[in-house]
């Protein structure tokens, strides 16, 4: 039996390290409710919902299928950056990683990104350390396409969107800008690995020998993962996919205007569409759950601001689109973790679920 006074200690570390994780994730609720308050202000929301009523049952169905398909493409953009590492990857572990992602972005902001690379890697049984590499460089290409994306906006938009918008320009510097030193950094990580890797180990080996083995393994296996992209071909598909993954986007979000029968209370066509996937991303951006709130407070504002449809319509944009997209992420999570479990277990492996990959076991490969 421990000492008293040795289970309080363990009890206080334990509790120290709760507190971080709560305020962050009771930062994330109290930004969600200050987004969700100003977006819908001005709103009559009985309206809002009686449009959501009218809605096409029909359409709602094709918006589904172009969302599915949207992030379909982004498992297969992804299996390029991995041939590398695995060539015969299961397309519909990709895709169910990317999908489990989402279903946990949409619970905890950003922790989606762990349990994505943790997933695919367990489900194929591959190093989940590199996996992670390839979701940060793929981060990197989303965020500059994301800024590619808000340029053409700014060049198709009929008025001057930086005078409409006028956080748009600052944002899209200081992107680039941290783009830019990304691209650096990796660059000289990659190019100076042993350098790197000498150090890391030299410190982690003041802890004890077998914890500088395991943090050097770690260090490579993150390294091939950054590095994984690294043929012509596989460059060109991946910008082929970039492209396509934007235009399904925006094929998603003019969708969402006929669900609403947007086009009686004005004009909708793809440059419209474009303009709002575009700034409406950058509620997304911010580390709301599922970007609730934020997506729905800019989604407005570029309806409303810059199109000129009514609160109403627009807030009924706003909140159908997103729960339609928070739905689809969630059960789909359920649903692809239930279906592989199924699969494992026919095949004598073991179950995977939020705790379990985790478990470092076999992680090394």
């Amino acid at each position: 039996m421990l000492p008293k006074g040795y289970t309080l200690l363990i009890s206080d570390k334990t509790n120290k390290n709760r507190l971080p994780k709560a305020a962050g994730f009771s930062v994330t609720v109290v930004l969600t409710f200050i987004f969700l308050f100003f977006a819908f202000r001005n709103v009559d929301l009985a309206k809002s919902f009686y449009l959501i009523s009218r809605s096409s049952l029909l359409v709602i169905l094709f918006y589904v299928i172009v969302f599915l398909f949207s992030h379909y493409a982004r498992a297969v953009r992804w299996k390029y950056m991995l041939l590398s590492v695995k060539k015969d990857l299961s397309n519909y572990h990709l895709f169910g990683s990317v999908m489990v992602g989402y279903g946990v972005n949409c619970v905890i902001p950003r922790l989606g990104e762990l349990y994505r690379g943790l997933f695919l890697g367990r489900w194929e049984n591959i190093s989940r350390t590199t996996v992670i590499g390839t979701i940060v460089i793929e981060r990197i290409i989303d965020i500059t396409f994301f800024i590619f994306a808000s340029l053409i906006s700014v060049s198709i938009y009929s008025g001057n969107l930086y005078s409409e918008i006028v956080w748009l320009k600052p944002s899209l510097v200081i992107g680039f800008a941290l783009i830019l030193i990304m691209v650096i950094g990796l660059i000289v990580l990659i190019k100076n690995q042993k350098k790197f890797s000498n150090v890391i180990v030299r410190f982690a080996g003041k802890i004890s020998s077998n914890f500088a083995e395991k943090v050097a393994v770690i260090f490579e296996t993150l390294i091939n993962g950054l590095s994984s992209i690294r043929s012509f071909k596989v460059i060109f598909m991946i910008l082929f996919w970039s492209v396509i993954i934007l235009a399904l986007y925006a094929l998603n979000a003019l969708v969402g205007f006929y669900m609403l029968g947007m086009h009686s209370f004005g004009e909708v066509n793809f440059i419209t569409a474009w303009v709002v996937m575009t700034v409406s991303s950058f509620g997304v951006l911010i580390p709301t759950p599922g970007g609730t709130g934020s997506y729905h407070i800019i989604s407005i504002f570029a309806l409303t601001q810059l199109f000129q449809f009514d609160y109403e319509i627009s807030a009924a944009y706003a909140i159908l689109t997103h729960f339609i997209s928070y739905l689809v992420f969630v059960l789909f999570t359920l649903f692809i973790i239930y279906s592989v479990n199924k699969q494992r277990t026919q095949k004598g492996l073991q179950k995977e679920n939020f705790f379990s990959v985790f478990n470092p076991n076999s992680d090394t490969k």
